[in-house]
């Protein structure tokens, strides 16, 4: 079972990307937003990590740069989300994919796949 870790400040957003993604068969640990998220994805080592570009406290885009930078970091697949088009910033900070929200569920299982 392909796991998920989200990185996602919108609760709500968070309950749906669970029940989806759990739907699908992917096993799924959503962090805190306390939580660092580099030092979770190198302990937790999910199949992707699907993280927001907006988090609460931290700028997505950032932390995927730590975690690139990271040892092991660069062997994590990383699938980007945003409510605007950051695709090409994403990605050349080393992200494997990124869908705009709002996204259908087929077009997150299809990025998914992509990435994975």
């Amino acid at each position: 079972m392909p796991k998920i870790l989200l990185a996602e400040d919108d609760e709500t957003m968070v309950s749906l990307l669970k029940t989806l993604l759990k739907m699908e068969g992917y096993q799924v640990t959503s962090m805190d937003a306390d939580d660092d998220i580099v030092q979770t994805v190198l302990e937790t080592k999910p199949d992707v990590l699907l993280m927001d570009v907006h988090l609460l406290h931290l700028n997505g885009i950032d932390e995927l740069t730590r975690l690139r930078a990271a040892p092991g970091g660069q062997l994590v697949r990383v699938l980007m989300t945003s409510g605007l088009d950051f695709k090409d910033q994403c990605l050349a900070r080393g992200a494997n994919g990124f869908i705009q929200k709002p996204f259908m569920p087929d077009d997150l299982m299809n990025a998914l796949r992509s990435v994975s």
